[in-house]
C-alpha cells in the first residue's frame, strides 16, 4: 500500500489523541503517479463505483466518505492496480488479507469493495473507534501498531492516516460524526484534533487546550 509523498500536514498523537496541523509543502516536489495530492475525491472516479461503496459502507456501518477516501489514497479508483508490495486492487488487498477476507478475485471491483470495507469495520471495531490507528493498521498492518502502541513512525503511514482524514473531512466535514468514528476539534494555536472520544470524555488538558478557542 503506497500514500503520497508530499508533506501536507503535521501529525503528532498523544493520550491517544492525533494532532494535525497544516504545513507548507516544499517548492518542488514529484508526486508518484498514482497518487497526486490531496485534492477532493473527483467525482468522475468514484461515480463507476458509487454503488457498491454505498452498499458495502451501509452493510458494514461506515460512511461512504471514508471508504471512498480510502480507495482515493490506496488506488486512486484503478481497478486493476498493483503496489511494489504486492496490494491489489481498488483497496489494495494483500494476498493474505483477502484470502481471509474470502475474497477470491482481488481484481473483481465487487469483492475487493467487500473485503475491504469489511476489513476496515473489523479494524475501527478493534481499536475502540479510533479511526487514525483503525487506518494505520489498514496501511502497516496490526502488529506495527502494536509494536509501536500507536501510529507507527513510519513516515508512510502517518502520511497515509493524514491524508485518509484530510480528504474525509474534504468531502464531507459531517461524515465521522456521522460514522461514530471520529469527532474533530479545534484548538486556539491552530492544531486540529481527531478523537473517537466526544468532548467530555477527553482528558483535562486537552479540553482546556479546546476551551482556549472559546
Amino acid at each position: 500500500m503506497h500514500s503520497a509523498a508530499i508533506a501536507e500536514i503535521r501529525m503528532e498523537e498523544r493520550d491517544g489523541v492525533l494532532y494535525v496541523r497544516d504545513v507548507e509543502p516544499a517548492q518542488v516536489v514529484a508526486p508518484q503517479p498514482s497518487f497526486p495530492p490531496g485534492e477532493p475525491v473527483a467525482t468522475q472516479t468514484v461515480a463507476p463505483y458509487r454503488d457498491l461503496i454505498r452498499a458495502a459502507a451501509a452493510r458494514h456501518a461506515l460512511a461512504p466518505e471514508l471508504v471512498e477516501s480510502v480507495i482515493r489514497v490506496e488506488s486512486n479508483f484503478q481497478a486493476r492496480a498493483v503496489s511494489p508490495k504486492g496490494a491489489r486492487g481498488l483497496m489494495q488487498l494483500m494476498p493474505a488479507t483477502a484470502a481471509q477476507l474470502g475474497v477470491r478475485n482481488v481484481f473483481d471491483v465487487h469483492q475487493n469493495i467487500e473485503g475491504g470495507v469489511r476489513h476496515l469495520r473489523h479494524l475501527v471495531d478493534r481499536y475502540g473507534g479510533n479511526l487514525a490507528l483503525a487506518l494505520a493498521a489498514y496501511n502497516a498492518g496490526v502488529e506495527a501498531v502494536g509494536r509501536y502502541g500507536g501510529i507507527p513512525p513510519y513516515a508512510e503511514t502517518q502520511m497515509y492516516v493524514a491524508r485518509v482524514l484530510r480528504l474525509l473531512q474534504r468531502a464531507a466535514p459531517s461524515a465521522s460524526a456521522k460514522a461514530q468514528v471520529l469527532h474533530r476539534y479545534e484548538a486556539a494555536d491552530g492544531h486540529v484534533v481527531y478523537s473517537n472520544l466526544p468532548i467530555d470524555k477527553l482528558s483535562v488538558t486537552v479540553r482546556e487546550m479546546l476551551a482556549e478557542r472559546q
